[in-house]
């Protein structure tokens, strides 16, 4: 559903089964911004963004982490480097909203 949304808004969506597959595929094509959710089979949201801000080419990326518990997720998820948050059940246009005020600074 999010994927279909964010490309009728004009956005190139690359998805990942997992964030295994996330890393591989942030390494042969580097994102303007990373979705994650924080509960992922394998590794988890959080794993995964501390792994992005260890990344030489990929440290940057803007991360949204998408939670059910926003209060429990923020300073976990500040802490290893999350740039924002957004709640679930997702908001469409309060995403959409996000997603462009963070790509506007990234030219």
């Amino acid at each position: 559903m999010l994927k279909a949304f964010l490309e009728l808004e004009g956005y190139a969506v690359e998805t990942a089964e997992n964030g295994s597959v996330a890393l591989e595929k942030m390494h042969v094509s580097r994102p303007d911004l990373v979705l994650l959710d924080v509960m992922m089979p394998g590794m988890d949201g959080y794993a995964v963004t501390r792994a992005i801000r260890r990344s030489d080419t990929c440290r940057t990326v803007p991360i949204v982490l998408l939670t059910a518990h926003i209060e429990a997720c923020r300073i976990k998820g500040l802490a290893v480097g999350a740039t924002d948050f957004i709640r679930k059940p997702i908001i469409l246009d309060e995403l959409l909203a996000n997603i462009q005020r963070l790509l506007q600074f990234r030219g």
